[in-house]
């Protein structure tokens, strides 16, 4: 057996590059590519371009895979509850092999079509599929400047600047969901909440300064069997992106629950081997507090995401992370989506492993044609 030299020409030994350096990187970017977002909205004018184009009245169906579907989930949900935006999500999958049923339950004409890479095999299917519906109108989402999608959909939103190098979104995904929150808000001309997310990146990068280390530390010296998300409402889908992130770059079981649920058979679970994660909702805020105490009485470990922390919250939590934001909880949800990423790369490093490249995954799921194209000939697609 050949032994690979790990030294250059010069002899000097070769650097080995650092695990989880971009996933990082990326990480802790994510207050200045808020900025960047919002500076390349403004100077480009898409917003109002999207808003000539699409309504606020008629419904709309957002379609993604992985984090882009729990993405388009969690837009959907915060455009329900904050703008009155009528929006619905689905898996690109669940589209591309019941089209018309989906459409027809739906009723929307105004389809988003989101991968970062913009060429995930499904996506890319369901935006072949869309082209034949002649009333309906595709807006692709990507942070790839030259993709498939693109050229597949009528109109384009393009954020290449805050694609990342890793494999796992990070960056991109709380990148994407402020501009839709933007483009929201331009819908239906609040001021108040557009004050709020101004105040965002600033408010960000002061937390990230606070916090950051607190919950890698916990998360290097803490193992656990189990890691489970709460969340109600919106914050449901930043406890399933949180859950996939954790899956993602530690190759740890977890599993999501909407917060109340958790009593109904997955408390049996509840043990020192379990890191319970909440994410504390304004709506829910004390039926949630009570749960944290129930859990903590049973034996888990408790990691408490809130806003501002009640004594109660404060004495049941293992870790406890405020946001500390003045402003409309609308305006929370991309900070909020920060703690699973650095749990998530910290567990993933104490393992051994390298969050910036996690086993089995690549950072767009392409597909051979037959793959999906036969299964889809099959059902009328």
């Amino acid at each position: 057996m050949v032994k690979r030299s790990t030294k250059t020409n010069s002899g000097a030994p070769k650097k080995e590059p650092r695990r989880a350096a971009h996933t990082l990187a990326e990480i802790f970017s994510q207050p200045h590519v808020w900025v960047e977002t919002e500076n390349h909205l403004r100077k480009s004018g898409i917003l109002d371009s999207l808003v000539e184009t699409f309504s606020p009245r008629s419904p709309w169906l957002f379609v993604g895979c992985g984090s882009s579907y729990y993405l388009s989930r969690l837009i959907a949900a915060l455009w329900n509850k904050h703008t009155y935006i009528p929006a619905t999500a689905v898996p690109a999958s669940e589209l591309l092999f019941a089209p018309e049923e989906t459409l027809r339950r739906v009723g929307a004409e105004q389809i988003v079509l989101m991968s970062r890479s913009g060429e995930t095999t499904e996506v890319i299917r369901a935006a072949e599929l869309l082209q034949s519906h002649k009333t309906v109108q595709t807006l692709g989402v990507t942070c790839n400047p030259a993709s498939v999608l693109e050229k597949l959909c009528t109109h384009s939103f393009k954020l290449d600047w805050a694609d990342e190098t890793s494999t796992v979104m990070t960056r991109s995904f709380t990148a994407i969901l402020l501009a839709f929150q933007r483009l929201g808000l331009q819908f239906v001309g609040d001021n108040e909440f557009s004050a709020a997310l101004d105040e965002l990146p600033r408010k960000g990068q002061a937390w990230l300064d606070t916090n950051a280390r607190k919950i890698q530390t916990f998360a290097t010296k803490r193992k656990f069997v189990d890691y489970v998300f709460l969340g109600q409402g919106v914050h449901y889908w930043l406890a399933q992106e949180a859950g996939l992130k954790v899956m993602e770059m530690s190759s740890s079981y977890s599993q999501v629950y909407h917060s109340l649920e958790f009593r109904h058979g997955p408390r049996s679970i509840a043990g020192p081997d379990t890191l319970i994660t909440f994410y504390i909702s304004d709506a829910a805020k004390e039926a949630e507090t009570t749960l944290v105490r129930e859990l903590k009485e049973l034996g888990a470990a408790t990691f408490v995401i809130v806003n501002r922390a009640t004594p109660e919250l404060k004495t049941h939590s293992d870790l406890l992370v405020e946001l500390a934001l003045d402003g409309p909880e609308f305006a929370r949800y991309a900070l909020t989506a920060i703690p699973a990423h650095l749990l998530g790369t910290a567990v993933g490093l104490r393992k051994g492993l390298n969050p910036d490249a996690p086993k089995n995954l690549t950072r767009a799921v392409v597909l051979a044609p037959s793959k999906v194209g036969r299964a889809a000939k099959r059902r009328g697609a």
